[in-house]
């Protein structure tokens, strides 16, 4: 069974696009998510921001989602997934920042 997850594509008010992650990123969605971050990327380099700040639980299938796309992505993320974006080595990579 499939976990709850929402993923919404959009323009933030500065104009940069906005993967927002909504629910809970896991083995059993992580491809729709991984899916999603490589539709939601430019090959130009515009500046993608992923906005985890309603994400509830993030595994391991979700950060290896994110990796690969590490130097074209900011992160928008809560209390909750900063140790883990730390512990993980992903905020060495990437700018994270709080919401």
């Amino acid at each position: 069974m499939s976990t709850a997850l929402t993923l919404t594509t959009g323009t933030g008010p500065d104009g940069v696009r906005v993967l927002t992650v909504v629910g809970e990123v896991d083995l059993s969605n992580a491809a729709s998510f991984a899916a999603a971050l490589e539709d939601a990327v430019r090959p130009d380099g515009e500046p993608l921001v992923v906005d985890l700040t309603e994400v509830e639980y993030l595994d391991s299938a979700g950060l290896a989602a994110l990796f690969p796309h590490a130097e074209r992505i900011a992160l928008v993320a809560s209390p909750l997934l900063e140790p883990l974006l730390t512990i993980s080595g992903l905020a060495d990579l990437t700018t994270v920042r709080s919401r």
